[in-house]
């Protein structure tokens, strides 16, 4: 059933990956829809040098939905050594700003590394403009760049983009709407889900699309960023910066992060994200990948989504 359905996943970071990894064993009509805000790491040297946007959540994006362990993916996910002119970069990064400049844009670069890697599905940055993420903090201070945001430990009231309102790339405005499948996360609640929402466009798209929006909470708070942060927070900063009613269901995760685990993030700051009651469905699930870092189960995580589908299917059938 759920292989028949057009999917589309905003976000960025590790959790959008993460979701496209398990995702593509059941379906290859997946639109990953990917903020292009980062100004850290690689993606913020080449940025700042070339004038490119950043490439490196749309790499892992790429990598995410090729065949696992094919020798193109690892050569993509390949990081130089820590020393000489190369330090950090991966090679799919400078792949896609070599392909940029050959093909004559990011979106083409993109399409054509989809073709190399032999992708299921679709990548699309969200916009091909250059912006910048500003931050307005509950205090009145303003704080430029995602990267620098990530680290500020003051509450969030808002987020902006600079420009304000870029157009939507080619193509994004478009999956959107005809997406039977909307998926918002994991990701970073305001650097990686939200940013995504203040493109030109996308929330009027998603406003008039009939997919069934579902939304993967976080498991763990995000220092700084969501300090504190209940799922109904979460939510809530969701519904701020978008409308009211945007979530059909959460997926939360129900299994308790080892005490080893949690120690280890306590020390920076963060916790696991109490699952409180909101006035939205929340399908609970284990969703948990017991390694060292608590992150989403790719695996579990696909599941639990052909879970929330087919519960909506039947509730349809039914009426």
């Amino acid at each position: 059933m759920i292989d028949k359905l057009n999917i589309t996943a905003l976000g960025g970071g590790t959790g959008l990956s993460s979701l496209l990894r398990g995702l593509k064993k059941y379906n290859d009509k997946i639109t990953a829809i990917v903020n292009v805000a980062d100004d850290g790491g690689s993606s913020g040297k080449l940025r700042s040098e070339l004038g490119v946007l950043p490439p490196g959540d749309v790499r892992n994006c790429l990598v995410a939905l090729s065949e696992e362990e094919s020798l193109m993916s690892r050569l993509f996910q390949y990081r130089f050594p820590e020393r000489g002119s190369l330090a950090g970069h991966s090679f799919g990064n400078i792949f896609l700003t070599a392909m940029s400049a050959i093909s004559g844009s990011f979106d083409n670069a993109i399409a054509h590394c989809g073709e190399v890697l032999a992708i299921r599905g679709k990548v699309l940055p969200v916009t091909l403009f250059p912006v910048v993420l500003e931050a307005e903090l509950k205090g009145g201070r303003h704080i430029s760049g995602e990267s620098r945001i990530s680290k500020v430990f003051e509450k969030i009231s808002e987020i902006i983009l600079f420009p304000p309102n870029p157009p939507a790339a080619p193509e994004v405005l478009k999956a959107i709407k005809h997406s039977d499948v909307l998926i918002f996360g994991p990701g970073s609640l305001y650097t990686s889900v939200i940013v995504n929402f203040l493109v030109d466009g996308v929330i009027d798209a998603i406003k008039s699309s009939k997919a069934y929006k579902i939304y993967v909470a976080n498991i763990m708070t995000q220092p700084g960023e969501t300090t504190d942060y209940k799922l109904s927070d979460h939510i809530e900063a969701i519904e701020k910066h978008s409308y009211k009613g945007i979530i059909d269901i959460v997926l939360a995760n129900k299994a308790i992060v080892p005490k080893d685990i949690i120690r280890r993030y306590k020390k920076n700051g963060a916790e696991q994200v109490e699952i409180d009651k909101v006035n939205i469905k929340t399908l609970k699930a284990d969703l948990f990948l017991d390694k060292i870092y608590a992150r989403h189960d790719s695996s579990k995580l696909a599941e639990a989504i052909v879970r929330a589908v087919k519960l909506k299917k039947f509730k349809r059938e039914k009426k």
